[in-house]
């Protein structure tokens, strides 16, 4: 079975700019390797940025080259955070995070197994994500978060990827084996170029 939310295209065109980072949770377990994203954002960010040159004598070149590689290195390091936080740890599926690349848009997926039990919930969060005002549901979800500090999922990522990036979002849950059942969850995001 599998179910779509947001704006995921399935169809994503063919380009030759693409890189794929994956992460096998047989080597060290993935919880434990999460401290490490930044590491794996970085690079990503750092490999972009071949592809849009900053001039040394256009400041708004190098601006804009320093924003998509502040956005790249933020959006990375947030999709892989969540990906390995909240991965099913029965699991023996690798996390995996591309980043494509096309002359309208950058486009990062991240694709990992996540627990039957957590998908109601998770759902229920992009159900209202996709339905809200992302300003107004970001101020609400700092006030929940503010009130409950045992909570360990603040999900205040996809919202300053929406507010302060613009991103277009979406997710395909899918289900992949039956027995035991195992779903993955693809998140997508999108970025204008």
């Amino acid at each position: 079975m599998t179910q779509i939310f947001g704006d995921f295209d399935s169809d994503l065109p063919v380009t030759q700019e693409y890189l794929i980072i994956g992460f096998s949770p047989s080597s060290i377990p993935l919880k434990q390797r999460w401290r490490n994203n930044g590491l794996s954002a970085d690079f990503l960010a750092d490999y972009l940025t071949a592809f849009f040159p900053g001039d040394p004598d256009d400041s708004s070149a190098t601006e804009r080259q320093a924003e998509i590689k502040s956005a790249v290195s933020f959006i990375a390091n947030e999709l892989l955070e969540n990906a390995m936080k909240f991965s099913d740890e029965t699991s023996l599926r690798p996390i995996s995070i591309q980043l494509h690349l096309s002359p309208e848009r950058i486009v990062f997926v991240t694709t990992n197994t996540v627990s039957p039990q957590s998908v109601d919930k998770f759902q229920a969060f992009i159900q209202e994500l996709t339905a809200s005002d992302p300003q107004e549901l970001y101020i609400r979800q700092l006030e929940k978060n503010a009130a409950d500090e045992t909570s360990s999922a603040s999900m205040l990522g996809y919202l300053t990827m929406i507010n302060d990036y613009m991103a277009k979002i979406g997710w395909k849950f899918e289900t992949v084996e039956k027995d035991p059942e195992v779903i993955t969850v693809t998140t997508m995001v999108q970025l204008n170029a």
